[in-house]
């Protein structure tokens, strides 16, 4: 009888493990390609490279992880990538303010509108496709409403942060920028896996009316995804002007969709309910792996990135379809 119990929730660990660990193989195959067609691909810095460029693209993935996983979107996460960079820009150009202030100002740009987004969701009961989708208009706009062009960014602090580099051995580094990306990602699973904040995120997307039923904080919960995406946003923008040292009223446009193809190729239902960010960070590096093999070849338009995207998208939510037909 132990055996039996044993065996069944082996089964069922591996079930709800397996499109990460899906997601897992195609990054190591796709890297194992990678190094067999160029020598230079084994090349450590490789690697580092693909953090070092898709850093704001992680953080701004894990904050679409928490909403997903309520069975939720967020269409407004590249506008306010876009919007922080460019009032990051003016502030730090037209009003010479100091970094510092700039700072808090634009890590206070996200959560405000996320805050103000889940509010609507939740007390005015409108689908959050629709209510993300007049936020993603709005943050675009103030961007154009702030300059119509790009606004460089040659203050020392920025462009000192944006140089410096932490070094192992005296060939490979990664930017600053990847530190608080990797920490996010650790502040984001320590909430999902041991607080009741996760919980209850995970009860939501389960069966909304359940949590509720079971007396769980279903619009607080609601509202706190939204916030906490919005914030992720505001920290992409930062990590993004850093990255750029510029702010554009077009940059990040797609954002949103490649943070939501992230989540989905690292196994996140898009139904809620169930996910992790692990599985949120290998569809990021998947993405990454991509661009980065079609930079090696040379020969390929960059659209292609686009479609393979597309093809392993349209896979995963086979995949997820699969298990979920198991399950029932």
């Amino acid at each position: 009888m132990t055996t039996t119990t044993a065996t069944i929730a082996r089964g069922a660990a591996v079930k709800r493990y397996l499109p990460v660990l899906a997601t897992g193989f195609l990054l190591l195959v796709m890297y194992a390609v990678g190094v067999s067609q160029y020598r230079a691909f084994s090349n450590v810095q490789v690697v580092f490279n693909v953090f070092i460029d898709n850093g704001f693209l992680l953080v701004v993935a894990v904050g679409m992880t928490f909403v997903i996983l309520t069975g939720g979107i967020d269409l407004s996460v590249g506008s306010v990538v876009a919007m922080t960079a460019m009032v990051s820009a003016w502030l730090l150009g037209e009003h010479s303010l100091h970094p510092a202030l700039v700072i808090v100002i634009a890590l206070l740009i996200g959560p405000t509108l996320g805050f103000v987004m889940g509010c609507i969701i939740q007390f005015f009961e409108i689908q959050p496709f629709i209510v993300t989708l007049a936020g993603m208009f709005f943050a675009r706009g103030m961007c154009t409403f702030i300059s119509s062009s790009s606004v460089p960014i040659t203050d020392p602090f920025w462009t000192s942060a944006a140089q410096a580099r932490i070094r192992f051995g005296e060939d490979n580094f990664i930017s600053p920028s990847v530190i608080i990306a990797l920490a996010v990602v650790a502040i984001a699973w320590y909430v999902l896996a041991y607080t009741g904040l996760g919980r209850n995120v995970y009860a939501i997307g389960g069966n909304q009316q359940s949590a509720a039923l079971m007396g769980l904080p279903v619009a607080r919960t609601k509202i706190a995804v939204y916030t906490i995406s919005g914030l992720c946003s505001a920290v992409g923008g930062l990590l993004l002007s850093f990255y750029t040292l510029s702010g554009a009223p077009l940059i990040g446009v797609g954002m949103e969709l490649d943070a939501i193809a992230a989540v989905v190729i690292g196994g996140t239902l898009l139904s809620g309910g169930s996910g992790y960010v692990l599985g949120t960070v290998l569809g990021v590096l998947v993405l990454g792996v991509i661009q980065t093999l079609i930079t090696f070849d040379g020969t390929l338009s960059s659209w292609w990135t686009k479609i393979v995207i597309g093809g392993l998208l349209f896979a995963f939510i086979l995949l997820q379809r699969l298990i979920g037909t198991r399950r029932s």
